[in-house]
């Protein structure tokens, strides 16, 4: 039994857990092993200090409840303020360019149109109505080289019967 010692028996969990059958290996074990016995005697006297330091009622000073939670109130207080600081930091670059963006949008929109002339605008809308531009039917554009949709859709659909 010298070969094995009784170390991981007693660290593996607290001493009133542990078996009896693991009880006797460890007592016939720490009779013959010095350095196993002064293991389980430490581990038996830690654990008399630990049931009797429980055991023992401290009781709280007078204003310990109040100090705590101005304590606790202060710490949120600070957290909150400190969140939003930090918040900040993360995002000012993102909304300082999101700002910039929108003043140049506002200008390329508002200011820049406004600075033509009113003249070239009227002489721009009159020269081409949006049916003629979307739709490519006004006068100028038609030419004798154009062919008709009715010309198209006869050819395609032209069978050698009809020819």
């Amino acid at each position: 039994m010298k070969s094995e010692h009784i170390i991981e028996i007693i660290e593996s969990r607290p001493l009133t857990d542990i078996t009896e059958d693991d009880l006797a290996k460890v007592r016939s074990h720490v009779s013959e092993c010095a350095p196993c016995r002064r293991a389980f005697e430490a581990t038996q006297v830690s654990a008399l200090l630990l049931k009797e330091h429980a055991a023992v009622w401290v009781e709280p000073p007078a204003f310990f409840p109040t100090r705590v939670l101005a304590t606790l109130r202060e710490r949120l207080a600070a957290a909150e303020q400190w969140s939003w600081s930090r918040m900040w930091r993360a995002s000012g670059a993102l909304a300082s360019s999101m700002v910039a963006s929108v003043v140049a949008f506002a200008v390329l929109t508002f200011v820049i149109p406004g600075m033509q002339n009113d003249s070239e605008l009227t002489s721009a809308a009159s020269a081409y109505s949006a049916e003629e531009v979307i739709l490519n039917q006004g006068a100028e554009y038609q030419t004798e080289d154009q062919v008709s949709d009715a010309q198209v859709l006869n050819t395609l659909y032209d069978t050698e019967e009809d020819r």
